[in-house]
């Protein structure tokens, strides 16, 4: 049992002070050290402290050198490591592939304190440290989504599962608890890594493809997604298709000689579970030795926020929520709870903080409003590999019921010291618009919207939003529609902050017109739009790389180019003075150019024509001045001035 809510060890100095003189995990991190459990890393290793383990923590270390991994001494059952709560390399680069000058994980913003691929590095550094014989095992977000032979859109081709580059033992995928759990015991009970071939949600390399102990389904190999996109889609379908808890099987794929075996996904933890981990004892700060270096300015946002749960059955081909926290199907994911009482305890404590406002900032997840499964069946069949849960249309099993979420709401709204209860990581509208009840909708909008609600209808071409996974545009006017009317039911002035995504694939120069077309004529230009991003492990991802949707495996148009990338983005933002020559041109290149001119429809004014000067006038002789070099032959004498003239006079007419 934990008697205190200290930090983990984050030097051999602090594991003396607990009277350590030995450990067992190394826990490796390329964020800053934040004890939240919206941080993979505090979940971890808070879950392995309860069961009796101890674990020490690196964040952020010095990469360049096995120093800082050595300076902990060696760890008695193994390292785990992570590259945080973000692909290294999206943390780093944006879109365009420019280096990003600011890092929300890291002390004061500071960037460059973690390297590219920061797991492949960790753990090189972990085995340089420490030996062939101390097990490796890999996870977080970066791992999870790069363990299949992947298309890197830095290096723009495909790489080979992180497990191979890393040279680790296992990894591990999804929410870890349960696998992070089994192998910690096992480990402690001597049983070697290499013996370890049953554990769902786990990845390893074999020699022999028979060390599989699941059913399973064989990939296309490594070198096949390399020679051939069609391959490549191939792989992805059916790595959507079978990454299901119930129902999915174990992927095998070749690489180089070896397999690379990934067991099915981890069975979701059960409510009573959810609140354990929950309510684990995190500090819920950065570590102090930040202080000096302006804190981590990531804690921020979920500080006074609340994850009452896990999962998103929204199905969005862009998310890597599919493919890392809740692993269901390609055609939507599952979503779990926490319990009431759990989520009242944890918001009663925060309202002890010295810092507490009175306000809890969210109460929300991936998507707040899914509190359980889409619909009864999906507990005991799993989710439907033929269809999606709300796209393009809602599903007639859903089970669209937002009773247990407004319970829970009105519930923290009478907690002692609680002011107001926001939602603001966002609301599945599509989903809400299903209830048949308008209690939850009506209370949103009366007491939980801090002046604006985000919403993400991202497209208004239909055919994007299919390549999405996205419900069409006439689902986002009945939800605005009805939102106004809530708003003016109770008197309020509320917006929304609608997300929008350009150049995703299937998105033409044309279909970008369209859109910039749609927000001007319903009078705004939205403050956020979000390029497309190629994120490792996601269909989109796969449709950007081979131009082949690989859910029917017909080919699709990719924007590509950072210019026309640029040209799409511009129109979405066609009131900023800098994107308009971009505008201009990108509305030639698609022949609309009647949308250059003065009328409401258009969006730009057309260039001017350079101004041109007045004729000059034909300037008057000048009048000779009479110097001594010009008019007066040497040795002539200077004309006298005449008396009573005073000097510069004119002589006046008679």
């Amino acid at each position: 049992m934990i008697e205190d809510q200290d930090f983990l060890p984050v030097s051999q100095d602090e594991m003396h002070e607990r009277g350590w003189w030995w450990y067992d995990f190394l826990l490796v991190t390329g964020d800053a050290y934040v004890d939240h459990p919206s941080f993979g890393p505090a979940v971890i290793s808070r879950v392995l402290e309860a069961d009796g383990f101890r674990v020490a923590v690196l964040a952020q270390p010095d990469w360049h050198s096995a120093a800082d991994f050595a300076a902990f001494g060696r760890p008695r059952l193994g390292v785990l490591i992570g590259a945080g709560n973000l692909d290294s390399m999206v943390a780093h680069y944006t879109a365009a592939k420019k280096r990003r000058s600011e890092d929300f994980y890291s002390p004061g913003k500071k960037a460059g304190l973690r390297p590219d691929r920061a797991t492949i590095v960790y753990s090189n550094r972990a085995r340089e440290a420490f030996g062939a014989d101390v097990p490796i095992i890999i996870g977080g977000p970066e791992a999870s989504l790069r363990r299949f032979a992947h298309y890197d859109y830095w290096d723009d081709k495909v790489r080979r599962s992180i497990l191979v580059d890393s040279g680790a033992d296992m990894l591990v995928y999804g929410m870890a608890e349960y696998a992070e759990r089994e192998i910690a015991r096992r480990l402690k009970k001597k049983i070697p890594v290499s013996e370890m071939r049953d554990i769902r949600g786990t990845a390893f390399l074999a020699h022999d493809a028979s060390e599989c102990e699941f059913d399973s389904v064989t990939l296309p190999s490594f070198a096949d997604v390399c020679d051939s996109k069609r391959f490549y889609a191939d792989a992805t379908r059916i790595e959507y298709a079978e990454h299901d808890p119930v129902r999915g099987r174990a992927l095998i794929q070749e690489h180089d000689g070896r397999y690379l075996i990934v067991n099915p996904p981890a069975m979701p933890l059960e409510t009573k579970e959810l609140d354990r981990v929950a309510e684990l004892p995190y500090t819920k700060q950065y570590h102090p030795m930040y202080e000096p270096l302006g804190g981590v300015p990531a804690i921020e946002e979920v500080k006074f926020s609340v994850i009452h749960n896990r999962g998103c059955f929204g199905g969005c081909n862009f998310c890597a929520l599919a493919f890392h926290q809740y692993s269901m199907s390609p055609r939507g994911r599952g979503a779990g709870s926490r319990s009431h009482e759990s989520i009242i305890r944890e918001v009663t404590a925060l309202t002890k903080f010295p810092d507490f406002k009175g306000y809890i900032n969210d109460v929300g997840g991936p998507s707040a409003n899914f509190r359980h499964h889409s619909c009864k069946k999906q507990a005991k069949c799993g989710m439907c590999a033929d269809r999606r849960c709300l796209a393009p249309t809602p599903c007639p099993n859903l089970d669209a019921d937002h009773s247990d979420y407004l319970a829970l709401l009105r519930k923290l709204r009478q907690i002692p010291g609680v002011k107001k209860v926001f939602v603001r990581s966002g609301i599945r509208y599509d989903y809400m618009l299903e209830d048949k009840n308008d209690d939850f909708f009506a209370e949103l909008v009366k007491y939980h919207i801090s002046g604006q609600l985000k919403v993400a209808p991202e497209h208004c071409i239909d055919g994007v939003l299919d390549y999405m996974g996205k419900p069409h545009i006439d689902v986002y006017e009945k939800f605005m529609d009805k939102y106004k009317k809530m708003n003016n039911r109770f008197s309020k002035e509320q917006y929304v902050v609608p997300y929008l995504m350009s150049s995703h694939p299937g998105s033409t120069l044309a279909d970008a017109v369209a859109l910039a077309e749609y927000l001007n004529k319903k009078g705004r230009q939205p403050e956020q739009v979000q390029d497309f991003y190629p994120t490792p492990g996601t269909v989109s991802t796969c449709m950007y790389y081979t131009g082949i949707d690989p859910m029917t495996m017909k080919s699709v148009y990719v924007a590509k180019t950072f210019h026309e990338k640029a040209m799409q983005r511009a129109l979405l933002q066609w009131k900023r003075p800098d994107k308009r020559k971009l505008v201009i041109e990108a509305l030639k290149e698609a022949g609309r150019e009647d949308l250059i001119g003065y009328g409401p429809e258009c969006l730009v004014r057309p260039d001017r024509p350079p101004r041109q000067k007045a004729p000059e006038k034909p300037k008057a002789p000048e009048k000779q001045q009479i110097t001594k070099k010009a008019g007066y032959a040497k040795g002539w004498a200077k004309p006298k001035p005449k008396k009573n003239a005073k000097p510069g006079s004119k002589k006046k007419g008679k």
